[in-house]
């Protein structure tokens, strides 16, 4: 049996690997959470774009963040330069982007279900346009 914090730095990792395979630069900040300072869980980017992500992974199908989550998100996108974007694993799913005022207020936390993720989510490769028949 995997933890949740083990669970989630192995799904980082994952978008980590991904992001680099695709011709971005990509780190995972690690103890993102554990900062005094605003700082996501990935940070992606090449010449064009920089992706400021906060990432989870669950075994529900919904999951909800925190205000002060999203708050500390669009913190550090405004200050970097960098689009605010929430990555969720849902399972049996692979990954779902959503920008945070996509997700659901419930007044004291954002949600974001697996509904509302399949209707207003990017997948991986949307996310990155992707164009299929790119020569490398």
């Amino acid at each position: 049996m995997i933890n949740r914090k083990a669970k989630g730095s192995k799904g980082e990792r994952e978008l980590v690997r991904y992001f680099n395979e695709n011709h971005y630069s990509c780190l995972r900040a690690a103890g993102s959470g554990s900062s005094i300072y605003p700082c996501p869980d990935v940070l992606a980017g090449n010449a064009i774009r920089r992706l400021a992500i906060e990432c989870k992974v669950t075994k529900e199908k919904k999951k909800y963040f925190q205000n002060a989550e999203i708050e500390q998100l669009l913190t550090f996108s405004r200050n970097f330069g960098a689009e605010s974007w929430i990555g969720v694993k849902f399972p049996d799913q692979d990954w779902y982007f959503v920008m945070p005022e996509d997700m659901k207020d419930t007044g004291k936390c954002k949600l974001i279900t697996l509904e509302l993720a399949q209707r207003r989510g990017l997948s991986k490769e949307e996310l990155l346009e992707i164009d299929k028949n790119r020569k490398v």
